[in-house]
């Protein structure tokens, strides 16, 4: 009984960080597409031009 509790918990625990691996993967590749925009309009401000 002991040891389908802690498979349990083990197994929920190892969904949860999946879960968030996922989540900050896409939080990572969200804020590095504001970046490219960001260094975009960079480029096209670089003579005052704006």
């Amino acid at each position: 009984m002991k040891r389908l509790l802690a498979l349990m918990v083990l197994s929920m625990f190892s969904a949860g960080m999946l879960a968030g691996c996922n989540t900050m993967a896409g939080a990572g590749k969200d804020v590095q597409k504001v970046g490219e925009k960001v260094e975009e309009k960079a480029e096209e401000c670089k003579d005052a031009k704006c």
